[in-house]
């Protein structure tokens, strides 16, 4: 079926095609089993690539540096990644650090510098330990089996890492799109505290890619929040080797809108993935949208009641007080009209027509105990929807964060 989204067992970045990736262990965090430090990616040819940042007005000089390098007009060959320090709020240093970075990893993959994006992660105010960065790409084996590495040398306080793989038919050719994430605190809707890096084989015209991918960003890890806080280093990068061989997709065509899908739907899963491990959590929280009468309203009901601490307080103790959803809706600011509200936990209809409906409090409370929570408000005004994800808020998110840098 032309079109068609499929999903790929134990899919990850390196499902697509002509991909290599890797990762390490060289010291950068404490040790531990199995954990890695610094991670590469390398495509067999050169790519389109798009990018999407931080917000944030404090950036960290990877930031910088890879926005220079995808003005630069290079095509991208390669990316290298650190975790445990972000290279952030560092001054000329940081910068100097970072460009030293790709220079490093450029060597190891046998490429330019220019042609590498470098990425990092981790504590803020800590200088990159460069001989540790040197030795860890020196020492990376790159794989077509490796994208599970990468995805480990990417993770902070992550719990285990974030890995997808689906196949799009595009005009009778099988694309590949996989990617990696990682990211569990500090993230809020503003591009998250997250790194996140998706490779295909698609054959696609890069001004076309460079516009589709804010586009998807905002109806997926834009629609992201785990705590209100949002990172120096976010980022979203997207490289596309055409080796899966079809002809070049173009803007305007069924192509493009096929690849658009597919791109959404890895980069939706991803971000299902991030809110289910954000630190602490103990339930997935889905806000679904509908009827708005904007596309920009719906986002912003979603975002604002997935973000209220009271509602996430209400998930993580079971507790269906739906009064804190409308709160939360009023105070967004997205247009709403009580009278034609329609609220669900889960499915069950708890508001009809802006009026309480009489339900069975055991049974919604058993429901929100599962692993995932899903409100739906249905404001019929519109035909404008959107999701936003997240996850409760407990006790161990004050834990974890109390003592992140002891």
């Amino acid at each position: 079926m032309p079109g068609a989204i499929n999903q790929v067992d134990g899919g990850t970045i390196t499902t697509a095609r002509g991909f290599r990736s890797g990762g390490t262990y060289a010291g950068i965090k404490t040790y531990s089993d199995d954990k890695m430090d610094v991670g590469m990616l390398l495509s067999d040819t050169p790519c389109a690539a798009a990018g999407v940042f931080t917000r944030s007005s404090i950036v960290s000089p990877s930031v910088t540096v890879n926005r220079e390098t995808l003005a630069g007009g290079h095509a991208i060959r390669g990316l290298v990644v650190n975790s445990g320090i972000a290279n952030a709020g560092l001054g000329e240093q940081g910068y100097i650090d970072a460009k030293e970075m790709a220079v490093l990893a450029s060597a190891a993959m046998g490429v330019k510098p220019e042609e590498v994006l470098v990425f990092s992660t981790g504590i803020i105010g800590v200088e990159l330990p460069m001989t540790l960065i040197k030795s860890g790409v020196d020492e990376t084996t790159l794989s077509e089996t490796g994208g599970n590495e990468l995805a480990r040398a990417m993770m902070t306080t992550d719990t285990h890492p974030k890995e997808v793989g689906v196949t799009v038919d595009i005009g009778g050719t099988d694309v590949h799109i996989g990617g990696v994430a990682k990211g569990s605190g500090m993230i809020h809707p503003n591009m998250a505290t997250m790194l996140c890096f998706v490779a295909t084989d698609a054959a696609i015209d890069q001004g076309l890619l460079r516009t589709m991918l804010p586009e998807v960003a905002d109806y997926s890890l834009n629609m992201l929040t785990i705590d209100g806080d949002s990172s120096t280093n976010d980022s979203l990068v997207v490289l596309a080797n055409g080796a899966a061989g079809n002809a070049t997709i173009t803007a305007g065509t069924p192509e493009a809108e096929a690849f658009k899908a597919g791109l959404l739907e890895c980069c939706v899963q991803l971000t299902r993935k991030l809110a289910r491990d954000g630190e602490g959590a103990t339930h997935l929280l889905v806000v679904e949208v509908t009827g708005a009468r904007t596309s920009e309203d719906a986002r912003t009901a979603a975002r604002t009641i997935a973000s209220s601490l009271l509602v996430k307080s209400a998930v993580y103790g079971a507790d269906p007080n739906w009064g804190r959803l409308l709160a939360a809706l009023g105070r967004s600011q997205a247009e709403a009209v009580e009278e034609k509200i329609d609220l669900f936990i889960n499915g069950v209809c708890i508001m009809e027509a802006g009026k309480p409906i009489p339900f069975h409090r055991d049974a919604v409370v058993a429901l929100m105990r599962g692993d995932e929570v899903t409100f739906r408000i249905a404001l019929n005004l519109g035909d404008a929807d959107a999701t936003a994800w997240g996850c409760d808020l407990t006790e161990e998110y004050v834990v974890i964060n109390s003592a992140y840098t002891t």
